[in-house]
């Protein structure tokens, strides 16, 4: 510990050092909302003179001058300020998880508190959803158009023996084409005996576009590896729950189900989209929204492997195995083509319509011949569908949409997305959005082959078209706060489930009889969100509240009523405004209900309806600075875990973390 106090005194100490530097004297600006307080140079400008690429002498730089740019082509820009949304999203994911429920391990699963029905990929994946938070798919991968090169640092320490790193070097070339190199790292040795975790995520961008704009080419490489060792959880909770004589403080003397299984997901990925203009109109040099005519084409191609290992057999998992070491492997390869024709103009807005090609290879090592029947090795295809995406701003009024639909294939049927903004005054705005889908469910659902005997089925045939028919509304005040309300229908929902007796639940068996199903009548989910922050002087509540309301004739979808998050917080330049200093208290909580089960064998969670958990608090306190481009992060996680019942858990037989202090910090700097 001594060590990393150390370490990070010395980046901070570094970071301060370069900035000086790469960055002129910040101007205030307030601390309210997003890029409001020190973006750094978001007012004041950078005059390199002529040693920056395609930035001529005397020009000057502005933080909006380093874009983002995601795969949908939306374009935002560097944010270095410090808020409370920020403080959110300092974690693995790097996102918002107020929905998620982590486990107590850095990079773990995560359990779901909430569900959003309105995102739904258009093509089924390999499965093992629980292992895959970590893994970014071709939707996550950012793309960076920046006038100087500029480089993102993120450290963060973990639960036990690791680190946790995620660096980020974006440049250009020349004016025309930008580039990016991202790797995030980490390895935490975890406070059990048995749950290390540890992945790699390399990543590669590019971006061009010739000097007349007619052209632009992108692409990405991805080449992902995440890896965890799994116990199956505890083997007897009274070492946990029981504990009076505080035997078992240090966690690594629990007992454990096993210690000789590890799963892991490895994945590499080559994306590359180009765009030709046929027609670009211009009235004249000034028009920045032309009348045009474009082409263009995207492909993909990636190959992706779920394995889970066990050397030895263990009847949490199965009795009998067909092999040991149990060695499962499933593995997909896919092909992915789209050709587009898109049109463009400032009153129509811009229309196009694409056909795309997805080819597919799901498949394991040899088929399976039981008494029941023979399960095949694959499921191989191809996928031909049409559609067409449109957007249009008329004023206030902002239209998007998009359509696809499948002439050729069974794993697919078809998707529309339609969502319509009005921007009601400069403070408030409405939204209202639909979303229907048709499609098979994920590839584990459909086949899948083990080692062990339970954990072999195909369903190809068997299984229908998952449906869901979704509407949005949102409500943004400045002065109200945000208000969102999301209703769905859900036929054929496919979940798995266990089929044990009670007396293999009372033998720690419930796991080894885990199946996938679908469920044949409705399901009806409402959620309603609302986010408002309370501001006083330089005091602050923080309040995001969500209501959830399932219909359904057999308990398969199980989420809790009600989830809070309250953050009562303090802002304030301290040392002569040389340091931005918040600091506050998280409260966290969700009332109880049937908490889904994890499978380790299948990285997937299970429903169970045998016993109610949550209904506790998780109480976080912070303390967190912004020196220029530096943003420091403290945070004594899981506080109330030193005075209360030892009652926490993230699914059954698995707790949720324990009391531990982390420290980080996120370093922009700039060449």
């Amino acid at each position: 510990m001594r060590f990393l106090f150390v370490a990070l005194f010395f980046f901070v100490a570094q970071a301060i050092f370069a900035q000086q530097d790469s960055v002129p004297p910040s101007k205030k600006t307030g601390h309210s909302g997003v890029l409001e307080r020190d973006n750094s140079f978001a007012n004041d400008t950078l005059n390199r003179g002529s040693s920056l690429r395609g930035v001529k002498k005397n020009d000057s730089i502005k933080i909006k001058d380093y874009k983002i740019i995601s795969y949908l082509r939306d374009t935002t820009y560097l944010d270095t300020t410090l808020t409370i949304r920020k403080e959110y999203k300092y974690n693995y994911l790097r996102t918002d998880d107020f929905e998620l429920m982590p486990f107590a391990n850095m990079g773990q699963q995560y359990n779901e508190l909430g569900k959003d029905f309105s995102v739904v990929p258009y093509y089924p994946r390999i499965g093992a959803t629980a292992k895959n938070y970590g893994y970014a798919e071709k939707e996550d991968i950012q793309y960076y158009n920046v006038p100087t090169p500029m480089t993102e640092l993120m450290f963060k320490t973990t639960m036990e023996q690791g680190q946790f790193l995620d660096a980020l070097l974006t440049f250009n070339m020349s004016k025309r084409f930008n580039a990016s190199v991202a790797y995030t790292g980490f390895r935490s040795l975890g406070k059990y005996r048995y749950e290390q975790a540890q992945d790699g995520k390399f990543r590669v961008t590019f971006n061009y576009v010739t000097e007349n704009g007619r052209y632009d080419l992108r692409g990405h490489i991805a080449a992902q590896e995440l890896e965890d060792q799994e116990s199956g959880g505890l083997k007897d909770r009274t070492q946990f729950e029981d504990d009076e004589k505080g035997d078992f403080q240090d966690r690594a003397k629990i007992d454990l189900l096993y210690t000789n299984a590890r799963n892991r997901i490895l994945g590499k990925r080559y994306v590359l989209e180009q765009r030709y203009k046929l027609v670009n109109h211009k009235k004249d040099s000034t028009d920045t929204d032309p009348t045009s005519l474009a082409i263009g084409h995207e492909f993909g191609y990636e190959t992706k492997m779920y394995e889970f290992r066990q050397t030895a057999q263990n009847d949490a998992l199965g009795e009998n195995p067909f092999l040991v070491p149990i060695e499962d492997k499933a593995r997909l390869k896919t092909m992915f083509n789209k050709g587009t024709i898109q049109f463009s103009n400032r009153t129509l807005g811009k229309l196009a319509g694409n056909i795309s090609l997805f080819n597919y290879n799901y498949y394991f090592n040899s088929i399976l011949i039981t008494d029941e029947g023979t399960i095949q090795n694959k499921l191989q295809g191809e996928e031909i569908s049409v559609g067409g995406t449109y957007s249009n701003k008329i004023g206030p009024l902002s239209l998007s949409g998009n359509i696809n639909y499948t002439v050729v294939g069974d794993l697919t049927g078809n998707n529309f997305d339609a969502m319509a903004k009005y921007q009601l005054n400069k403070n408030n705005s409405v939204i209202g959005a639909i979303h229907a889908s048709s499609r098979m469910p994920d590839f584990n659902y459909l086949l899948y082959q083990s080692d062990y005997r339970n954990f072999n089925w195909q369903n190809d045939a068997v299984f229908d078209n998952v449906s869901i028919q979704n509407i949005r509304f949102g409500f943004d005040s400045k002065w109200l706060g945000l208000f969102e309300a999301e209703y769905s229908a859900i036929d054929n929902y496919t979940y798995f489930a266990s089929t044990a007796t009670q007396e293999q639940i009372d033998n720690a068996q419930e796991t080894a009889f885990v199946k996938p199903f679908q469920e044949t009548s409705t399901i009806n989910h409402l959620k309603v969100k609302y986010t408002k922050e309370l501001k006083w002087r330089k005091w602050a509540l923080m309040n995001t509240v969500m209501y959830q309301d399932v219909t359904q004739d057999s308990q398969v979808l199980n989420l809790p009523e009600l989830v809070t998050r309250n953050t009562f917080y303090f802002s304030s330049d301290v040392f002569k405004k040389a340091m931005f200093l918040q600091t506050g208290v998280t409260f966290k909580y969700f009332t109880s209900y049937n908490m889904n089960a994890y499978n380790p064998l299948l990285g997937e969670f299970y429903i169970q309806n045998n016993e109610e958990l949550g209904g506790y608090p998780l109480l976080d306190v912070f303390i967190n600075a912004k020196i220029r481009q530096t943003r420091i992060y403290f945070k004594a996680e899981h506080l109330n875990s030193l005075f209360s019942e030892p009652n926490y858990y993230s699914a059954p037989n698995y707790p949720y973390r324990d009391f531990v202090i982390r420290f980080g910090l996120v370093w922009n700097f700039f060449s």
